[in-house]
């Protein structure tokens, strides 16, 4: 369940979002890493996600809370690991209302609240999910849409990180550092390079194939990323060049059907 296409992101979609929110490409860029660490695919090909158990017993109106308390809470908190376990607090869940679980979860790249899926563009929740599984690209349309309903694309312009993070994040933004976290990827990728999407969509297909695990897609060819396409050719049979070839590129798109 929730397993999808999981198309990595095009310059088209960031060509979009720039454009949309008028703000330039590092301030885009800093956001989606320090949202889901810059890729909004697990390597099982869902989208990340986040379970909030205080917005599933708001929406459920607590009816839930005393018979699971762990995924049915009016007080936040309780989140566990990342990555497939919210998952399985996801299926806890939905197991007791669907649509209130879905809109309790925060989905793909700009990790978007399912509750918001009507202000950012799409007819429900179902709607939404259903494109956070398809592609980044997607997940990134979502963002576009909440930062343009919340009017905060001028912070982001701007470079004003602790008023971006309070309206996108919430007021408790800076347990987490978010706009400290904010500030440091913009300065970082002000001074270049930043992500190359060449490289995120190799690292993305070797990933979802198996040569990759969580935090494998930053858009920067290292040695891990050498060794898992070396990996990869020896595997299919290409020939080992160790770089992204058009024969490697076009044998993974066809692997993964993209």
């Amino acid at each position: 369940m929730f397993e999808g296409k999981a198309s990595p992101l095009t310059a088209h979609g960031i060509a979009r979002a720039v454009d949309t929110l008028g703000v330039e490409a590092p301030a885009l860029w800093a956001v989606l890493t320090v949202e889901t660490s810059g890729c909004g695919f697990l390597p099982d090909r869902r989208p990340k996600i986040l379970f909030e158990r205080h917005w599933f017993s708001r929406l459920t109106r607590g009816k839930f809370d005393n018979q699971a308390q762990d995924v049915s809470n009016p007080i936040a908190g309780g989140y566990g690991a990342t990555g497939t376990f919210q998952y399985d607090r996801l299926a806890k869940a939905l197991a007791l209302d669907r649509t209130a679980a879905l809109q309790s979860t925060s989905w793909g790249l700009g990790q978007v609240m399912g509750f918001n899926a009507s202000k950012v563009g799409f007819v429900d929740v179902e709607a939404l999910v259903t494109a956070s599984q398809a592609s980044e690209d997607a997940q990134l349309q979502a963002m576009i849409g909440f930062v343009q309903q919340a009017n905060i694309a001028q912070y982001l312009r701007s470079g004003s990180w602790a008023d971006f993070a309070h309206h996108y994040n919430g007021a408790d933004f800076q347990k987490n550092k978010y706009d400290e976290k904010l500030d440091l990827f913009h300065k970082r990728f002000l001074q270049g390079p930043m992500p190359d999407l060449t490289v995120r969509t190799l690292q993305m297909g070797l990933m979802l194939l198996g040569y990759g695990g969580p935090g494998f897609v930053d858009g920067w060819f290292g040695n891990g990323t050498q060794k898992a396409l070396i990996k990869y050719q020896q595997t299919t049979g290409l020939a080992t060049t160790g770089t992204a070839d058009v024969p490697t590129m076009a044998r993974l798109r066809s692997d993964l059907n993209w």
